[in-house]
């Protein structure tokens, strides 16, 4: 299995150098949103970390091709980083601290690129996750500071604590009754919001999470924290990974119920 060890710590250096451009600008009175084509709202602070990253990226990584959520793809070759320079902006530019920065490293393989380095990074929140195939998931202040993730072992969705970002999107797709259905059937429901579910899942406080509408950017790092931490991550459709258009992450022993839940009325 190839060693990905350098390549987590210049995650981690990205992250560094992201965390302190977004805090700069977090709260400002005077930040910069403008809407993007699919109304959604993107800062001035979404950019300049995006750029920031991709231009040490060009350094570091020259031959790497990047796909970022503000300025597309650039390059081509078997290995892939993929960024959202803020994931949760609509918290940022409200002054809600539940954001983060996500990197992740993904590589070509049969099924597509897979993720294999994943960060993420909450400088709001004082938090950090990140994970490298085959090496665990993480959470602490550094590489050398931190302690592994492991999920949880509830094995019943009538004890289990079910996190989502919103209600929007449900009933568009069709699945509404059977997501209402599940928080009628889990112990607890909270809408955590964007990474935070994920990360959760991989600490083991939250057993189960979904999300009907993402984009490649918004998975490919929680995606592996998650495996790594011993969870399931696949699209609602079962498909492993972050390329279904949607994700559903749990500890594992609850994923095939999850998904029956999801997907029962579809």
């Amino acid at each position: 299995m190839p060693d990905y060890h350098d390549d987590l710590r210049l995650a981690h250096v990205l992250a560094d150098a992201a965390d302190a451009a977004t805090m700069d600008r977090f709260k400002a009175l005077d930040l910069k949103v403008e809407t993007k084509p699919d109304m959604t709202p993107v800062s001035e602070a979404d950019k300049a970390a995006e750029e920031l990253i991709r231009g040490q990226l060009q350094r570091a990584r020259p031959r790497d091709a990047i796909l970022g959520e503000e300025y597309g793809i650039e390059g081509t070759g078997p290995r892939r980083w993929v960024i959202d320079p803020i994931d949760g902006t609509k918290n940022y530019v409200r002054g809600v601290p539940v954001w983060a920065t996500l990197i992740s490293l993904t590589v070509q393989s049969e099924g597509g690129y897979q993720p294999v380095v994943g960060v993420v990074s909450a400088p709001a929140l004082g938090r950090r996750w990140w994970a490298a195939q085959g090496r665990g998931a993480y959470t602490g202040r550094s590489l050398t500071s931190a302690s592994r993730l492991q999920v949880s072992k509830v094995g019943r969705i009538a004890d289990a604590s079910f996190a989502f970002s919103s209600m929007t999107g449900w009933e568009e797709q069709g699945r509404l009754d059977g997501f209402m259905d599940l928080t009628r059937a889990c112990w607890r429901t909270r809408g955590y919001g964007d990474f935070w579910p994920y990360m959760m899942v991989a600490e083991g406080s939250v057993d189960i999470c979904a999300e009907p509408e993402l984009s490649l950017w918004d998975m490919a790092a929680t995606a592996i924290v998650v495996q790594e931490a011993g969870g399931s991550f696949t699209g609602l459709d079962g498909r492993p990974g972050p390329h279904s258009g949607n994700a559903a992450a749990s500890n594992g022993l609850l994923h095939h119920e999850l998904l029956g839940y999801l997907n029962q009325r579809y």
